[in-house]
């Protein structure tokens, strides 16, 4: 069974995401791992305030009160920082859902509140022994009150730090093991795409009987296996240029047309100006040789799907496959000003320079290739009336009709 690169790497594509959300949800734990550490210090805190807050020395009652004001300010200003922290415990509010943590803070709270009040009603009393040691009992019962409730607090938050820890482990080894079978077998499937590149591209030649793994691959492999190669047969060749002749660009055609995908194709029409076969102004021998040299010059354009060939004494015909008509045209002229750039040196005569017209067409999906030559020889009647070097296209015929 062939496996289609699409698919794989569509897979690879989900694979990286979830391996990037798996990064972030642990960024987001291993911040809330440090909530937790910042959670304990807060109430550790707390306890050693809420300690000290009962052995104030009462002889200089001025300083023991505002000891007292600025550390029981404080008891509330870190019950306000363990709310704000529990806003960024996402585990907690959204998997555990637990709200009894705001309810013990708020019990906290209270506690708290009912501790100051005991501690300042400790501080200020001065009547008499009777309420000087009721308030002693009091603030002792509200010390004992608050600090059982951080304790208990403290027990709950490791006990929930345990059971978070517990699912975040099994967790964490189910994912592992995913990752690594994931990581082996998108590894296998990379290496087996690559081991296909290789034979398409001939790199490792021992692959005689390889079997190729993709269905991309396996189509390409088709297609340059039906790729026409240059024939021994001498009525599908030009015998004096060695390229195509009529016969053989309508077979390599019909070969190669299915090959073209979604590019655009082109048919052009080029004929050597002021080289007939009526006209013949240089020897046979020198003849031939311009065409060889034209010949070649052109096949330098061609690309695999391309199809050249001499259709005529002093025609060259130009079936062109590209991803853009700009590129096709483009290309074509470049053919034209190559052939120009030559030089030939004939005795007694100097330096000549050949130049071509040509008759350029976009070939419709839905026109055969004889009717889209006659187009491009209709187009290239019509550049060659008016001068020579020159490649028109069939907005050229249609300004003419205008």
């Amino acid at each position: 069974m062939k496996h289609s690169i699409k698919s794989i790497f569509q897979g690879l594509k989900m694979y990286l995401s979830f391996v990037l959300l798996l990064s972030f949800s642990i960024m987001i734990l291993s911040m809330e791992q440090n909530l937790s550490f910042d959670k304990v210090n807060n109430l550790s805190k707390q306890k050693k305030i809420i300690k000290s807050l009962i052995k104030l020395k009462k002889d200089d009652i001025e300083l023991a009160l505002i000891q007292f004001n600025g550390k029981s300010t404080q008891l509330l200003q870190n019950i306000d920082k363990l709310r704000s922290m529990y806003k960024y415990d996402y585990t907690d509010r959204f998997i555990f859902n637990n709200n009894e943590y705001l309810k013990d803070l708020d019990k906290l709270t209270k506690l708290t509140n009912k501790f100051n009040a005991a501690a300042h009603k400790f501080y200020i009393n001065n009547k008499d022994k009777v309420s000087e040691t009721k308030a002693e009992k009091n603030l002792k019962n509200a010390f004992i009150a608050i600090n059982s409730h951080i304790n208990l607090i403290l027990l709950k938050s490791i006990q929930y730090n345990q059971r978070k820890f517990d699912i975040v482990e099994n967790i964490a080894i189910g994912i592992f093991v995913i990752i690594i079978f994931a990581t082996l077998w998108y590894r296998k499937k990379l290496q087996n795409i690559y081991k296909d590149l290789e034979y398409l591209y001939h790199i490792d030649k021992s692959k005689i009987d390889y079997t190729i793994y993709s269905l991309e691959a396996d189509a390409i492999a088709m297609r340059m296996n039906r790729k026409a190669v240059v024939t021994d047969n001498p009525t599908m060749m030009d015998p004096v240029t060695s390229i195509n002749n009529y016969k053989g660009m309508m077979s390599s055609y019909a070969d190669k047309k299915n090959l073209k995908d979604s590019n655009f194709t082109s048919v052009t029409i080029l004929e050597v100006d002021n080289f007939s076969k009526s006209k013949r102004t240089f020897s046979q021998e020198f003849t031939q040789a311009i065409l060889k040299k034209i010949a070649y010059t052109i096949s330098l354009h061609e690309q695999a799907i391309d199809v050249i060939a001499r259709t005529d004494y002093n025609q060259f015909t130009l079936i062109f496959s590209r991803a853009s008509k700009e590129q096709s045209f483009k290309d074509i002229d470049l053919v034209r000003q190559s052939i120009e750039e030559l030089k030939f040196n004939i005795p007694d005569k100097g330096a000549v320079t050949i130049t071509v017209s040509g008759g350029y067409i976009i070939k419709p999906n839905n026109t055969n290739l004889e009717e889209a030559l006659k187009q491009a020889k209709e187009i290239l009647i019509y550049a060659k009336s008016t001068g020579i070097n020159k490649i028109f296209q069939t907005r050229d015929l249609a300004e003419r009709d205008m």
